[in-house]
């Protein structure tokens, strides 16, 4: 986070790896700019491309989604795990093997599409499979990817979510269907989505870009897979985690940029700047003494947030649990943010 960026920051990226939900919506609407950011970034010549782990909606019904909320989007520009799921077991086993498929028409569909034969049924064992999420899935289902696997199946799945919001509530998700299974073999597959590396891998070969920003409102998914991928991440506060959990993240979730919001794609990024302890961002300022990060700037200035990450990040450069530091705001006398 101490690079200067002199002009729009996305003009930097080969393309945007956008997330979803708490990026471009929120719930049922859209949140407020977002579409607009969006739909700017191929005047700048930067490629657009959104990222869910989400198996059982097609990349057109997505599309379609966004569309309705005003965010510019067509089927290629979506990337879901099943895709991802798809192209890594590609790559684990030889063309025309069989595959168990325990998910999606969809991604039934993407297997066919790498030259693989999708079956149901685990008799004769196959040579794959592959798990993702469908809610008509049952146990009789879960049974047969359990005896496949058993049998010594290469095992792969599109995303370990263990829960998915629905109108009326949260469900389990792939995750829990996946941990059933596991705990039936005792194996462990491999996984496509987020937090893992395939999915924006995928999306960024598919768009045929060297350098992509990930920009994604979750530490633990959006912004590890990105860091995985190797990727720049950007931190956006519009949805699950604030700038205060990323102060606090461990190394791996660690962002390279803080965001308010999907219109500073289109903003030079300010530069953090560090005199002998101090660093410097914009009017904010923070050091660390003693273990406390001292912050100097306004409480609600993303510029105090970030003067606060690139501090503690080089004080702790290490960090294998979230913790957030003890903090002193110098113009509050306060060891505590709210």
């Amino acid at each position: 986070m101490s690079e200067t960026v002199h002009t729009a920051l996305a003009r930097r990226y080969g393309a945007v790896l956008a997330d979803l939900d708490g990026v471009v919506y929120a719930g049922p609407s859209a949140i407020p700019g977002a579409a607009e950011a969006l739909d700017k970034l191929e005047g700048i010549g930067v490629a657009l491309a959104y990222i869910t782990n989400n198996a059982s909606r097609s990349s057109a019904e997505v599309a379609a989604h966004l569309r309705e909320l005003g965010a510019p989007a067509t089927a290629e520009q979506v990337f879901g795990s099943a895709l991802a799921g798809a192209e890594l077991l590609a790559t684990q086993v030889r063309q025309g093997a069989t595959v168990l498929v325990t998910g999606s028409a969809v991604l039934a569909q993407h297997v066919a599409e790498q030259g693989l034969v999708p079956v149901t049924t685990a008799d004769p064992v196959p040579d794959a499979v592959i798990q993702g999420f469908d809610p008509s899935l049952g146990w009789k289902d879960l049974a047969e990817a359990s005896y496949a696997v058993a049998g010594g199946a290469v095992w792969v799945a599109t995303n370990t979510d263990m829960s998915i919001p629905q109108a009326r509530g949260i469900a389990p998700g792939n995750g829990t269907l996946v941990a059933a299974v596991q705990a039936a073999t005792g194996q462990t597959p491999l996984v496509a989505g987020k937090p893992e590396a395939q999915l924006f891998i995928t999306a960024a070969n598919h768009l045929g870009v060297a350098e992509a920003l990930v920009v994604g409102d979750r530490l633990d998914t959006d912004i590890l897979g990105g860091n995985r991928a190797g990727m720049a991440t950007a931190l956006v506060l519009t949805g699950v985690d604030s700038a205060a959990n990323a102060l606090a993240a461990i190394t791996e979730q660690r962002p390279t940029y803080l965001f308010a919001d999907l219109g500073q794609l289109h903003q030079p990024y300010p530069e953090v700047i560090k005199r002998d302890s101090v660093f410097q961002c914009g009017e904010s300022s923070a050091k660390v003494e003693d273990g406390v990060v001292i912050m100097g700037g306004e409480r609600e200035d993303l510029n105090t947030w970030r003067a606060a990450c690139a501090a503690w990040w080089e004080a702790c450069p290490q960090q294998d649990t979230a913790t957030l530091p003890r903090l002193k705001f110098a113009n509050e006398h306060e060891n505590a943010p709210r």
